[in-house]
């Protein structure tokens, strides 16, 4: 049987706005985050969910916690759901980075998590999931570089997922399809 997985990118922080490179850092949700999930939350109250899964990392785990309200669900601790390791450039912006090691490529810089090991992270947490619900509907709340190495895997595009966006994924372990990528319809007309 088919699982349906919305994965979800975390509300924003104040190194979302600045640019920051996050990782592992624990940063939390900011003001602006917090209207995000309350908005995605609204969009999602009153569907069919089975199961609520979060990162334990706490701007993951808040908004989830948010849509949890809203759906009836408790979210649910995936550790496999962690944003990718950002090793020397956590909390760096780009330009900094840049300075710091120009012309660099990520997978090169001390302590970043390689690339292939961040895919086979993040599909191995959909495959958990979709093993403990198959046939469910199951939202999925996690990272921008983890769900991106998701959907560059499945599509060969590389995309930047907006906060608070839907990302669809469907099939069975080992075996899944992509959806629709970044929808972020719940935050139009709040560029605030």
């Amino acid at each position: 049987m088919e699982t349906t997985l919305c994965l979800i990118r975390h509300g924003e922080t104040d190194w979302n706005r600045e640019g920051r490179a996050q990782g592992l850092e624990d940063i939390p949700l900011n003001e602006t985050g917090r209207d995000q999930a309350r908005r995605l939350a609204a969009r999602l109250a009153g569907e069919p969910w089975t199961a609520l899964y979060s990162s334990p990392l706490s701007r993951a785990l808040e908004t989830a916690r948010i849509v949890g309200a809203a759906t009836g669900l408790a979210p649910q601790v995936e550790p496999l759901l962690v944003e990718r390791n950002m090793g020397a450039i956590a909390g760096l912006t780009f330009a900094e980075r840049e300075a710091r090691f120009p012309g660099l490529p990520l997978d090169a810089i001390p302590g970043v998590e390689p690339l292939a090991d961040l895919t086979r992270r993040a599909l191995a947490a959909v495959d958990r999931i979709a093993r403990q619900h198959p046939g469910g509907r199951v939202l999925v709340v996690g990272h921008g570089g983890l769900f991106g190495a998701l959907v560059l895997h499945l599509s060969g595009e590389a995309v930047r997922l907006p906060n608070t966006s839907l990302t669809w994924l469907a099939g069975v372990p080992g075996r899944w399809r992509l959806g629709t990528v970044g929808d972020a319809r719940h935050l139009e007309g709040n560029e605030g």
